[in-house]
């Protein structure tokens, strides 16, 4: 997810065996109000090994590393990542191949871009099933642009598949 107050616990009220991870680079950029030009660049190296510590104990690590250096200058960076934290915290279930397929919500931001392009030339549908259909359409010609597939997506399915078992059909 990205971010946007009361969105995990939508899904988690939808959808109660959800696990919300929050988009590392949309938490980035969030964090990055707060600092100015100048000192961006640092404050992005400075991140880079809380989510890309192997464990939760490193990353752990790495965010105190991080407090301890720009605390007194931008205290609300870290505070930012200790509010999230809970869900920041489940990409460390996945070894880094998986992590770099599911870190960013971009894939899901362009496609839902793309499917709000469509829907905003349309001023009414006559019924539901219109709407489908519209939809049905709009993805075919969508997945279309999709030339490279995600990187290790088939390494992630398959460790999907072990940890949550009940949610694949065979």
């Amino acid at each position: 997810m990205d971010g946007l107050t009361g969105f995990p616990q939508a899904i988690e009220a939808v959808y109660p065996d959800t696990q919300v991870q929050l988009c590392i680079v949309h938490l980035i950029r969030n964090c990055l109000r707060y600092v100015p030009w100048k000192d961006s660049r640092a404050v992005v190296v400075d991140l880079k090994p809380i989510y890309q510590a192997a464990t939760l104990a490193e990353a752990e690590v790495a965010l105190d590393t991080f407090a301890a250096k720009w605390d007194e200058q931008y205290p609300a960076i870290s505070q930012i990542w200790l509010r999230h934290w809970d869900n920041i915290i489940p990409i460390f279930d996945y070894p880094m191949d998986i992590r770099k397929a599911i870190y960013t919500t971009n894939a899901i931001e362009s496609l839902n871009r793309s499917l709000r392009k469509v829907i905003k030339t349309k001023a009414v549908f006559p019924d539901e099933e219109s709407v489908f259909k519209l939809m049905y359409l709009a993805m075919n010609n969508i997945a279309k642009r999709w030339t490279r597939p995600i990187k290790n997506w088939r390494a992630a399915l398959s460790h999907f598949a072990i940890l949550f078992p009940e949610r694949f059909k065979i």
